[in-house]
């Protein structure tokens, strides 16, 4: 949480939206989605046969088995760093951001090769509700650790709900791709995955200098189309967040707009 250094009170996230200074786009709740993607992935783990635990996934050179141990360490984690206040050691010197979350993440993964499977989904049906309840009790519209791929400015607690839960639907997916299992029909997940990835877009371009007029087109098809029927998502320069009545959202510098019909050619 950041403070204000004139009031000496908290910064919200609702304080600058309507101080029309927030980069985050519209706010959104995924904990809905992310307990029934959590249930799911636990219903999943629980079903594997033995050979598939050992199955090379799109998260290469992880297995089955270590994505899961990975999932377990995102949630230990974040229990240990955001409920309890412990953090363990930091990037050694000289180590960029990137390059220390993947010797973490690499380092917790080794060691999780002594780990059986039925003990990865034990511990995994043990952390699943204490972080369904760190995520109920959460402030939303406080301000806490950045989202990086978003901005490297402090993120409101929403948008550091929103990536964790597009981690773990992302890495489930691998798990079913890489064992033959369908993805479940669910585009309310799928459309709040989209949602939560395309704030990446602005802090992602945002040091392009493209001509006036030049957008960024999104288009999803099918059931995960937004409620309205709309399909595409137009991205044109933008400034400073703002919604008004055609639907047009701002993220910072560049302007996402839902786009009713066909997609624009």
């Amino acid at each position: 949480m950041r403070l204000n250094s004139d009031a000496r009170v908290p910064v919200r996230w609702s304080d600058r939206l309507m101080a029309g200074r927030s980069t985050f786009g519209q706010r959104i709740d995924v904990r809905d989605e992310f307990t029934q993607s959590r249930a799911r992935l636990l219903e999943l783990l629980d079903d594997l046969a033995p050979d598939e635990w050992d199955r090379p996934t799109a998260a290469a050179p992880w297995t089955v088995r270590d994505v899961a141990a990975h999932l377990l360490g995102d949630d230990l984690n974040r229990l240990s760093r955001g409920r309890d206040g412990h953090s363990g050691a930091g990037p050694e010197p000289g180590e960029s951001l990137p390059d220390f979350i993947h010797r973490i993440n690499d380092q917790w993964v080794q060691a999780s090769g002594r780990v059986s499977s039925a003990v990865l989904v034990a511990l995994l049906a043990t952390t699943t509700p204490q972080i369904q309840d760190f995520w109920r009790r959460a402030d939303l519209d406080a301000y806490g650790e950045p989202v990086t791929w978003a901005s490297p400015e402090p993120a409101p607690v929403w948008l550091d709900c929103a990536r964790d839960f597009t981690e773990y639907w992302v890495h489930q997916e691998q798990i079913r791709d890489a064992t033959g299992r369908p993805r479940p029909d669910v585009p309310d997940e799928v459309r709040a995955v989209l949602d939560t990835f395309l704030r990446a877009v602005p802090h992602t371009l945002g040091n392009r200098h493209e001509d006036t007029g030049a957008g960024l087109v999104v288009q999803v098809d099918g059931p995960e189309r937004a409620e309205n029927g709309a399909g595409a998502t137009t991205a044109t320069p933008g400034s400073r967040h703002q919604t008004n009545r055609a639907g047009r959202r701002s993220y910072g510098s560049i302007t996402p707009r839902i786009c009713g019909g066909s997609a624009p050619g």
